[in-house]
């Protein structure tokens, strides 16, 4: 297995994960919505299947090109979520979070957002390698 395939899988796993986490983990999401948004449940459940769908979809040669679109249109819609909470830091249950650490969460989506582009809309130079 090559190092992008192990990166692909890796990528895949980390937004099945996260995705079903909000399934399992509903109040923890609900905490951190922000009031303004409408409809905290539904978008956590829209959320969570965007997640594991694209998740799978990095698998999917026929699809990764739009999993990669839409991880990372959801990874930006996210962002104004991570900044609110970076901005009104709260208690989430079961958890207490650092503010440094909720501050840290907003370069991340950019790693997160490059990490699915390079798995999933760059190219790979040599085909050896995808």
């Amino acid at each position: 297995m090559t190092l992008r395939a192990v990166f692909r899988w890796l990528l895949a796993a980390f937004f099945i994960a996260a995705g079903l986490n909000h399934f399992r983990d509903v109040e923890f999401y609900r905490a951190m919505m922000p009031a303004w948004l409408p409809w905290h449940d539904a978008l956590i459940q829209a959320s969570g299947v965007a997640e594991v769908l694209g998740g799978i979809g990095v698998l999917v040669p026929a699809a990764r090109a739009f999993a990669g679109w839409g991880l990372v249109a959801l990874l930006v819609a996210v962002f104004p979520v991570n900044l609110n909470l970076a901005l009104h830091p709260m208690s989430l249950p079961g958890l207490v979070v650092p503010a440094w650490a909720l501050w840290a969460r907003l370069p991340l989506q950019v790693v997160l957002i490059a990490w699915v582009w390079w798995m999933t809309l760059v190219p790979a130079r040599d085909d050896t390698l995808d």
